[in-house]
């Protein structure tokens, strides 16, 4: 009784120190959003040309798989920073020092989290409410049926990420941005696990839910098995997505999920993984031991300060140099230079700080594969990668001056936003280029002057988008996931319109992502702006 309520007490505050954050009132606006969306029609679920007369167990069915496809995914992003604030606030320090142990502290933190997430759950079962008596609904408000998808497959999925989210944080190679992109293909694996429940004109295997954590394909299955019976000429296809589809032709009659024992099963079994993997993060828990995994960096710090001590004269004395009135004035003129070269020589120097050999030779096989290929293998299928690896590069925009505190003495300098910001931008746009430009090569020798102004918009558009992100959020997080994702819908399956590289002819707009960067350095520039005035 005593650990419960310790543990009570631990998630409870651990709540109520999460929902005084803006990132909390945002992630309840993404899930009003979705919400829209599919009264909308931009989420959307269909079978070939069907989809479901709109009921309560069809709305309900569509939001359940939006909250436990969509949810999971972003809501990893939200709230994996629980262990990381204890770290930087000192509170972990805190914790360490009582008996409070490894696996009762990972448990609840995965408990906190799933909490948060579950209030972003909670708002879509509201919304699916409004959206069912004020949208238009048919057939009047079955409260079972709408609301028994979005429960269980909702809060059974983000119980996974919540748990996913902790296991991240404590594993080392994990917790920073390599971990935000791996978490992206740990999701779209687990959705593949339930896609065989989904194959047309085929009967999964009983235990298949249990494998199935979105319950996308319990759903699609039993809706297929539906329509196959009623429809001999339906072809078997499904489609859960964000716009792209066709508008459909013909309505079916959908009254709701089988609660199966199986089916059942499947809901259970992501929240019995929830509860392994937050004990096997203390295993990898450190207890904010500086000693436990940061003892090199620790080393480190130690030998740079002998450096420095030793570069000191011998006898400790520190000669210190008077200007006179001349040298003061030389100095001046110096200042009122453009010293803007310098500025972005330096930004590259600390985006590729610390990389290793291995890191510039796979970049550099990336470009020459992109100039040696054949064009049209070398825009669909290599600079995708040759883009998605200088990543972690660019998410740290805009974000250094937040993670390492500096902000103060950085923009004391004399206009230092717009030059810091300029040069910032540049950097990232020379990253771009560089890691990129095997392509422009090969476009420039077989003029494909259209390829070329679309690799140039994808170039002025990727660190403006950092850029914004990171001066907003002051964290990388933001741009990872959402360039992670964007760039898995659009450049690598060529999805017209949201193909930012233009991976193939006609798929990206130059002009219209060459705009959106100037805006977004715009935004990036209000939002350092909004930030200072607020310090």
């Amino acid at each position: 009784m005593m650990h419960a309520r310790v543990l009570y007490q631990m998630v409870r505050a651990d709540f109520l120190e999460r929902v005084r954050r803006t990132s909390f009132l945002l992630a309840l606006g993404f899930s009003l959003f979705l919400a829209y969306a599919v009264y909308t029609g931009e989420v959307a679920l269909q079978l070939d040309d069907y989809r479901g007369v709109a009921n309560s167990a069809w709305l309900g069915s569509v939001i359940g798989l939006v909250a436990s496809v969509w949810v999971s995914l972003i809501g990893f992003y939200v709230v994996k920073n629980a262990v990381e604030r204890d770290r930087q606030t000192r509170v972990g320090q805190v914790l360490a020092s009582t008996p409070l142990s490894r696996p009762f502290y990972t448990l609840g933190k995965a408990l906190s989290n799933f909490v948060v997430l579950g209030a972003m759950v909670l708002v879509l079962v509201l919304a699916a409410v409004v959206i069912q008596v004020f949208g238009g609904g048919s057939r009047g408000l079955d409260l079972f049926n709408l609301l028994t998808p979005i429960l269980l497959f909702g809060l059974s999925a983000v119980a996974l990420s919540a748990a996913l989210a902790v296991l991240f944080e404590t594993v080392p190679g994990l917790r920073g941005g390599i971990g935000n992109v791996v978490y992206f293909f740990v999701w779209m694996a687990l959705i593949l696990l339930g896609v065989p429940q989904a194959l047309p004109k085929a009967q999964a295997p009983y235990w298949a839910p249990v494998l199935d954590y979105t319950g996308i394909g319990t759903l699609m299955g039993q809706m297929q098995r539906q329509l196959h019976a009623m429809d001999p000429l339906y072809k078997g296809g499904s489609s859960f997505t964000v716009g792209g589809l066709n508008p459909p032709t013909k309505t079916f009659l959908w009254n709701g999920l089988e609660w199966n024992t199986a089916t059942l099963l499947g809901r259970a079994a992501p929240v019995v993984a929830s509860l392994l993997l937050a004990l096997l993060a203390a295993f990898f828990f450190d207890r904010f031991d500086p000693a436990r995994g940061r003892l090199r960096g620790a080393t480190k710090a130690g030998k740079s300060k002998i450096r420095v001590a030793d570069a000191l004269p011998s006898n400790g004395a520190a000669h210190v140099a008077i200007a006179s009135a001349a040298q003061l004035t030389a100095l001046a003129k110096s200042e009122g230079r453009n010293r803007l070269p310098a500025l972005i020589a330096a930004e590259v120097r600390l985006m590729v700080k610390g990389k290793r050999l291995w890191w510039y030779v796979i970049a550099a096989g990336l470009w020459v594969g992109c100039a040696a290929s054949p064009l049209g293998i070398a825009r669909a299928g290599v600079l995708p990668f040759a883009w998605i690896w200088p990543l972690l590069l660019w998410s740290a925009m805009g974000t250094r001056e937040v993670q390492c505190l500096t902000g103060s003495l950085v923009f004391s300098a004399a206009r230092a936003v717009p030059r810091q910001l300029i040069a910032s931008y540049v950097a990232g746009v020379m990253v771009a280029a560089a890691t990129g430009g095997g392509i422009a090569v090969r476009m420039l020798a077989a003029t494909d002057f259209a390829g070329l102004a679309a690799w140039s918009g994808a170039v002025l558009f990727i660190p403006a988008l950092a850029l914004a992100l990171g001066v907003w959020s002051g964290s990388g997080k933001a741009f990872e996931a959402l360039y992670t994702a964007w760039w898995y819908v659009g450049p690598l399956h060529h999805i017209r319109g949201v193909d930012f590289m233009g991976t193939t002819a006609g798929s990206s707009t130059a002009a219209g992502y060459a705009a959106a960067a100037l805006l977004l350095v715009c935004v990036a520039y209000a939002g350092r702006k909004y930030r200072l005035a607020l310090a």
